[in-house]
């Protein structure tokens, strides 16, 4: 059993955790779906160029947008003066960085695919450019909670990246991810069991309520 002083950390790392990790996914959405949808519709030189280098920041090493957000925010850094580093905030900044392309990448092969059913469509009624682009995307708005999902997974089950920005410091930096990396080095096995069955149970109450939403939806709306 971990005790009341236990149970309260273990809550105060969980809040900790999903404030990092929601900002960062809202963050990325927010930059993420237009960004995705103006490289579907879009046609400009070196299109392709930054669909494949888009591509291949989805397999972006944690540690090195880790590293890269440290030397930023670093008090030697460019944005050194902002004094971010060793907290929240450089934490969301580097899961944001990781999530970004993603959520772009997924959204623009869903764009992608509905734009070759409603192409024809919207020009007919004169609708282009990011008009377009924004009609698609409210039309499979539900179909985008992938996308979104995929970068709460990833955001959520970071260690690398928030352990070198954030420090990993106890009730500043801490969440579940590094909570239990950290717990389990020194043998204090029942709170990152309890934290990882949190954990668990958190990814899985978000996509069973995303999939009953679009599940719903789709009823709705067909």
């Amino acid at each position: 059993m971990l005790g009341a002083l236990g149970e309260l950390r273990l809550w105060e790392i969980v809040v900790l955790s999903l404030r990092v990790s929601l900002s960062a996914v809202a963050l990325a959405t927010i930059a993420g779906l237009p960004l995705g949808a103006a490289l579907a519709v879009g046609r400009f030189p070196g299109r392709h160029a930054v669909v494949v280098v888009l591509n291949a920041l989805m397999g972006l090493p944690p540690v090195v947008v880790g590293l890269a957000v440290y030397l930023l925010l670093s008090r030697a850094g460019p944005l050194g003066g902002l004094g971010l580093l060793f907290t929240p905030g450089a934490m969301v900044v580097a899961q944001t960085l990781l999530i970004l392309p993603i959520i772009a990448a997924l959204c623009r092969q869903s764009v992608e695919d509905a734009w070759r059913e409603y192409d024809e469509q919207l020009r007919s009624l004169g609708v282009h450019g990011m008009r377009a682009a924004a009609t698609v995307l409210w039309d499979i708005r539900f179909s985008l909670l992938t996308a979104v999902l995929a970068g709460l997974g990833r955001a959520s089950a970071e260690v690398g990246a928030v352990m070198i920005v954030g420090g990993n410091i106890d009730g500043v930096t801490r969440v579940m991810t590094t909570t239990i990396a950290l717990e389990t080095s020194k043998g204090d096995l029942p709170l990152a069991l309890g934290l990882g069955i949190v954990l668990v149970a958190i990814v899985l109450a978000i996509n069973a309520a995303a999939y009953l939403v679009k599940e719903a939806a789709q009823r709705k709306y067909g």
